[in-house]
């Protein structure tokens, strides 16, 4: 019982983590290079995170530089970034790949928003998952006779403060970037 709770906290750090990881990659007014970590290129046949196809840089605010390790790769980079809901075109002047994020308009920022909505729904659902999942669990011990009722009972309720543990931190980090996106 106490495997099933310790494994459901560690699936939901997990969940937690991602969705960290999703906002990230939300821009707020400064370019950062992790906007570009779920980005892959077409590099010989095989999709590749373009994080191991190049280095990032930013001199700027608003600027990325990508040096790519392999000059070969750079069409593919580019045509990566291109693609991407990044939101931006890329030049290249044969050795680097310039960035340019325009300016945040209002518009735009509500736009960030509304996805980073959309993400920390997506991880509260995740976690809420990985609760039911582990209440099944327990209600299996319990019903296959291996553990009593008010066992059960009170594994479930750890359960719950661990749910509303981490459903918690989800909503502090929405917080957190809905007030980062609004800061002009």
């Amino acid at each position: 019982m106490n495997q099933t709770l310790s494994e459901a906290d560690q699936k939901m750090d997990k969940a937690v983590e991602v969705t960290r990881e999703e906002f990230s990659a939300i821009r707020a007014g400064r370019a950062n290079p992790s906007m570009f970590a779920k980005l892959t290129a077409d590099y010989y046949g095989t999709p590749t995170p373009i994080q191991q196809l190049a280095g990032f840089t930013a001199p700027e605010a608003r600027i990325i530089l990508v040096q790519p390790y392999d000059v070969s790769a750079m069409p593919a980079i580019e045509k990566a970034i291109r693609e991407s809901d990044l939101g931006v075109n890329p030049s290249n002047d044969g050795k680097l790949i310039r960035c340019v994020f325009p300016e945040l308009t209002e518009e735009r920022r509500k736009e960030y928003i509304k996805v980073a909505k959309t993400k920390a729904e997506e991880g509260r659902v995740a976690v809420r998952n990985i609760r039911r999942n582990a209440k099944q669990t327990l209600e299996k011990l319990e019903k296959d006779g291996e553990v009593g009722k008010d066992d059960v009972t009170g594994a479930e309720k750890r359960l719950d403060s661990t749910t509303k543990k981490h459903t918690d931190v989800i909503d502090e980090l929405l917080k957190h970037k809905e007030s980062e996106l609004l800061e002009v």
